[in-house]
């Protein structure tokens, strides 16, 4: 990736719906330019895919958390397939600090978090969790 690649991804960051042309724009390249790196970043799946973001509002009724997970010795790889095949996991990131993983949860009610919780505190690897649900997003 050189630094065009890269000022491409933030434009999509901030707006994945922007056309071939404003992107082009933008950059000051041209559009054949455009989606020839876009076809070249998506073939090498450094772009896997694209997806909405919406505003914390539009989803009142979900419940979203913060889970840190430490991991027993060398049992990373383990736990971090199980925690991937856990569908109350929307994401999972690899940190430092008092916690090996973090995982974002996300469930539509507070009984169907309890049943996430469970699920995951049973993964073997698993050594400690602490969860803290999100009240409110400010961006």
């Amino acid at each position: 990736m050189d630094d065009t690649d890269r000022k491409l991804i933030a434009l999509l960051r901030q707006n994945a719906r922007l056309s071939v042309a404003q992107l082009a724009a933008k950059l000051g390249v041209s559009r054949g330019t455009v989606t020839n790196r876009l076809k070249k970043l998506e073939d090498e799946q450094v772009i896997s895919g694209y997806t909405v973001r919406l505003k914390p509002e539009a989803e009142p009724d979900q419940i979203r958390a913060w889970m840190g997970v430490l991991v027993e010795g060398n049992q990373t790889r383990a736990v971090t397939a199980s925690l991937l095949g856990e569908p109350g996991v929307a994401a999972l990131h690899d940190t430092n600090g008092r916690w090996d993983l973090l995982a974002e949860l996300r469930a539509d009610s507070m009984a169907e978090l309890s049943k996430v919780l469970e699920r995951v505190r049973l993964i073997k690897g698993i050594a400690n969790t602490e969860t803290n649900i999100l009240l409110a997003s400010f961006r």
